[in-house]
């Protein structure tokens, strides 16, 4: 991972403390739960920011943490294994090896979000599922980060790159990924403090229904789809007999305490 990747990372885990933050952690905790929680197969795996525990829900036996570094400090509840990689451009597992990969703020936050997704697509079965968080540009809060390298006033971690919905889903459409659900979420106005965004809380249900495309923060669900194959009934039944108990591809794994 190259240096100005490092920097933009270390941003988020501070702004992750925040109000803010904290605000977009519990939101996406929440939805995340809801997804992953009928995904079914055998590997799961979650690419980086440790503070959210994206599998959390998810029932599959085999279940990965993959960060570049060990946290200095174990992250309460998290009880997955950790799975230390190099670069995230290049994943310690084996080509088609995973159901399910997880990549919350990713992609906008390192300096080569395609070939991410390329290694994503190289290590997910046929048929396997990618969920991806973002921030949303067309958003209060893009606005206001987009004012705020103006003025030096960064709302957001200042290095994020955030990357434009119809963009990843057409980086997506290149890796014969489909996009099969979207979502938006976190609705309240780019307030700083706790109070503030408590009292615009009851803007989350309005935001789904009425401007459901100005939600600061998009989750996007996506199927690697081959051409030429078909399978019938669940993905995962026909792997059921060999599944890979050690899919990682690496030696370097650790058990949070």
């Amino acid at each position: 991972m190259d240096a100005m990747s490092e920097k933009s990372i270390i941003a988020l885990d501070t702004w992750l403390q925040t109000p803010m933050g904290s605000y977009v952690r519990t939101r996406e905790q929440s939805l995340l739960n809801s997804l992953t929680a009928d995904i079914f197969g055998f590997n799961a795996v979650q690419i980086g920011l440790p503070q959210i525990n994206a599998l959390e829900a998810n029932r599959m036996p085999y279940r990965w943490l993959t960060d570049t570094c060990v946290p200095a400090v174990a992250v309460p509840g998290r009880e997955i294994p950790m799975v230390v990689a190099h670069d995230f451009t290049e994943l310690p597992f084996a080509s088609q090896s995973l159901d399910l990969v997880v990549l919350p703020h990713v992609l906008e936050f390192i300096a080569e979000p395609h070939q991410v997704l390329r290694e994503v697509e190289r290590v997910l079965i046929p048929e396997g599922q990618v969920i991806i968080c973002g921030f949303n540009p067309t958003s209060l809060w893009g606005m206001r980060q987009a004012a705020g390298r103006l003025t030096g006033a960064h709302f957001l971690p200042q290095n994020g790159e955030f990357i434009r919905l119809p963009r990843l889903k057409d980086w997506l459409k290149l890796l014969n990924m489909e996009v099969n659900r979207g979502h938006f979420l976190c609705y309240a106005p780019p307030l700083a403090t706790e109070a503030w965004l408590e009292r615009f809380s009851f803007m989350e249900p309005a935001g789904d229904r009425w401007w459901p495309y100005l939600g600061a923060v998009y989750m996007v669900q996506a199927i690697k789809r081959v051409q030429g194959m078909r399978l019938i009934g669940p993905a995962w039944s026909k792997q059921k007999i060999k599944a890979p108990k050690g899919v990682p591809a690496t030696n370097k794994i650790h058990k949070s305490e």
